[in-house]
């Protein structure tokens, strides 16, 4: 039974052994010349103005929370809709809740007013 992971792991081993290798070998022989110049913060081609910890508005979370909960429910529903017919009338019922939990989240968003820009 082992020998049927042997292959995964002897590639696992190789790939972590060239990425170490590579990481050692760009320790010792990149050049390192810092200066005031390099170890400086930039930002987007221009001097950082304000502080890293400033507060971002609310609406910035609840469009991320949109986004992982739109794409959780493509990565879910593609495959289902796959076996469809194989998994029968209690796979659509629980579909269904599904989709109207997420539904209920984008209510909620929308209720929130994330989804108006000014």
């Amino acid at each position: 039974m082992i020998a049927n992971y042997l292959p995964t792991l002897l590639f696992l081993l190789v790939a972590t052994g060239i990425g170490v290798a590579l990481i050692v070998v760009g320790r010792l022989i990149g050049p390192r010349r810092p200066d005031a110049q390099k170890l400086s913060p930039y930002e987007c081609g221009f001097e950082a103005f304000e502080d890293a910890r400033m507060k971002f508005d609310v609406r910035y979370y609840l469009i991320a929370i949109q986004f992982i909960v739109f794409d959780l429910e493509i990565i879910f529903i593609v495959p289902w809709t796959l076996v469809f017919q194989e998994l029968g009338a209690r796979a659509l019922v629980t579909m269904g809740l599904f989709v109207g939990m997420l539904f209920l989240g984008f209510i909620y968003v929308w209720k929130k007013g994330a989804l108006e820009w000014e």
